[in-house]
This record gives C-alpha cells, sequence and structure tokens, in this order.
C-alpha cells in the first residue's frame, strides 16, 4: 500500500480575518524576521496584494520585494502593510511588566 500526500498551500488555511490574525501573531511571536515578512507576503497574496498594496499607499513591486526571500522590509512598510490588513501591532512584555 503506498502512501498518497498532497501538496500544503498555506493559502488554503487563511480563509478567514481570524485565519489571518492568528497565523501573523504566530510569525511575530516566533520573532525571525524573514518568516514575518514570508507570513505578510502569505496574507497579502491571500487578499490580493494590488490592493492591499494600494491600500497601504506603496507599490505593488514593493510588497513582493519586501516579503521575498532576501527581502528585508522596511518598518514603514510593515506599518502600511499591517493597517491596510486592518490590523495594528501592539508590544507587550513576555518577562514582567515596565
Amino acid at each position: 500500500m503506498s502512501l498518497e500526500t498532497s501538496r500544503f498551500d498555506i493559502h488554503d488555511h487563511l480563509k478567514t480575518p481570524e485565519d489571518r490574525l492568528l497565523y501573523l501573531e504566530a510569525a511575530f511571536d516566533d520573532g525571525d524576521p524573514a518568516f514575518i515578512a514570508h507570513a505578510l507576503d502569505d496574507v497579502g497574496r491571500t487578499v490580493g496584494m494590488t490592493s492591499i498594496a494600494e491600500d497601504a499607499g506603496v507599490r505593488w513591486q514593493t510588497c513582493r520585494d519586501s516579503a521575498g526571500k532576501t527581502g528585508d522590509p522596511r518598518l514603514s512598510t510593515v506599518l502600511s502593510v499591517i493597517k491596510a490588513l486592518g490590523l495594528k501591532i501592539s508590544v507587550v512584555s513576555d518577562k514582567h511588566p515596565v
């Protein structure tokens, strides 16, 4: 008996705003800048990168280049994309109250 597999596609699991929010929260919790950029790209492609770029006030190519494997998005781009997705970033202590 052979094992049947199927290709995993994250976009199949980012159908709702809540799914996308949880995915981005996990990426930010992980703290890896490359993973955060990749997760923003995944969510952007799921929602529609062109509309996200327009809402963020940046060029579509800027969004795509920032999220690529060699991309290193500027903080202003990340914040604009987060806002265009209808989200906001907050900071909390992971050790003790400040």
